[in-house]
């Protein structure tokens, strides 16, 4: 199943620090989008009139607007982060593999 190319990719101390540093970046990601996710839903849970505030007394918008808005572009900036990291490190690591896996 594997040819000795892989056999020594997955032999490199480099492989196994890329693929712990890509699961930690993944999970912490991820946990971070979901304890957000959750605390939105707990507060339109149990909390829904901080949501249905007005953010002055005259104008039209609530907080559940802005805070929403929120929450969505913080997909985005933690998906640029994980993009970030892996066109910067994880992009050097796998090179860096590859070129010892070569010779």
């Amino acid at each position: 199943m594997f040819d000795p190319i892989h056999a020594l990719i997955h032999a490199n101390p480099k492989f196994h620090e890329l693929v712990r540093k890509r699961e930690q970046l993944a999970w912490l990601l991820s946990l971070t989008m979901l304890g957000l996710y959750l605390a939105f839903i707990l507060v339109i849970a149990f909390k829904p009139a901080l949501l249905g505030t007005r953010i002055s007394a005259g104008a039209p918008m609530t907080w559940g607007i802005p805070v929403g808005i929120g929450l969505i572009l913080s997909a985005f900036v933690l998906t640029g982060i994980y993009v970030h990291r892996a066109n910067s490190e994880f992009d050097r690591l796998n090179g860096e593999i590859m070129d010892e896996a070569k010779h």
